[in-house]
């Protein structure tokens, strides 16, 4: 009976490989990769001759199909990601699923992983710790999940794509409010950038962006947000007439103008209730 065995390479660094993995990725019969040219260059410049064989959301079940018939005839079959250990926000789960509910052993080989190194470098509570992966595409998902995390009190960490880092950042300084926070870019490779502070100076700082691979690592919450007092909620209220007056609506309202103690549900009901009462002062008769 074969093995799968769940190997973590390098996130960056080719030197931080283990010899552990080289050695299993050399007598595995069947190396899955989800990017071959990049496992390529791994294993090319540690001398391995394996020939690794492509594992994406596309052709998972197909792979699966393979490496079932490959432990079967006992050999074993090696799974990597683009960078560090597999299945963490890479393909892979449906795999591992198929081959234990197949009732073959999956051994971890434990290596680097991008989400604990910039735990640890972050300055931060490393325990407890909850790792989110990457935030949904879309604005409004995204910011869904922002406003549950609100009140989480573990250190929170993200992975991020550079082309949405900008954006990803602005609103969690808006709906997080100012905790620390560290963007810790390119690890372990050329040009490694650890960047520490609040969310709002992040969000300026990362302002047009950034290249390479991100994670966001962001203290968690102190406490519950104070509850925003008669003065705020007047000039909450004046800012969203005049949005109301640009034209904006409701949900886009609540969206902008969200933020620690004013949840965008209570800013959406205010923005609801604001515009119900200027069409009725509009409808009453005037003397």
């Amino acid at each position: 009976m074969g093995t799968l065995h769940l190997v973590a390479t390098p996130i960056g660094n080719l030197e931080d490989v283990t010899l552990r993995a080289l050695r299993v990725l050399g007598e595995a019969e069947l190396v899955l990769a989800e990017d071959t040219r990049r496992t390529r260059k791994l294993l090319e410049r540690h001398g391995v001759k394996a020939r690794p064989l492509s594992l994406h959301a596309h052709n998972e079940a197909s792979r699966i199909e393979r490496t079932l018939a490959e432990l079967e005839q006992g050999g074993d079959v090696a799974l990597v990601s683009d960078a560090g250990t597999p299945l963490v926000s890479d393909p892979g789960e449906r795999l591992v699923a198929a081959v234990v509910e197949a009732g073959f052993p999956v051994s971890p080989v434990p290596g680097p992983s991008a989400l604990l190194a910039a735990l640890s470098v972050s300055g931060l509570p490393a325990a407890p710790f909850l790792f989110v992966g990457f935030p949904p595409r879309k604005a409004g998902a995204r910011d869904a999940l922002l406003e549950r995390l609100c009140d989480a009190p573990e250190t929170l960490v993200f992975f991020e794509s550079p082309q949405r880092l900008a954006a990803s950042l602005r609103r969690m300084a808006q709906l997080l409010g100012p905790r620390r926070a560290c963007v810790a870019r390119e690890l372990t490779k050329l040009h490694e950038e650890v960047a520490r502070g609040v969310l709002p100076e992040l969000a300026e700082r990362f302002a047009e962006g950034a290249r390479g691979e991100v994670t966001i690592v962001v203290a968690g919450a102190a406490g519950e947000p104070a509850a925003a007092g008669p003065d705020e909620l007047e000039a909450l209220d004046a800012e969203i007439r005049t949005r109301i007056s640009a034209g904006a609506s409701s949900r886009e309202i609540a969206a902008e103008l969200a933020r620690p103690g004013l949840p965008r549900r209570e800013v959406y009901a205010r923005a609801v209730a604001l515009r119900d009462a200027a069409k009725q002062a509009d409808r009453s008769p005037r003397s």
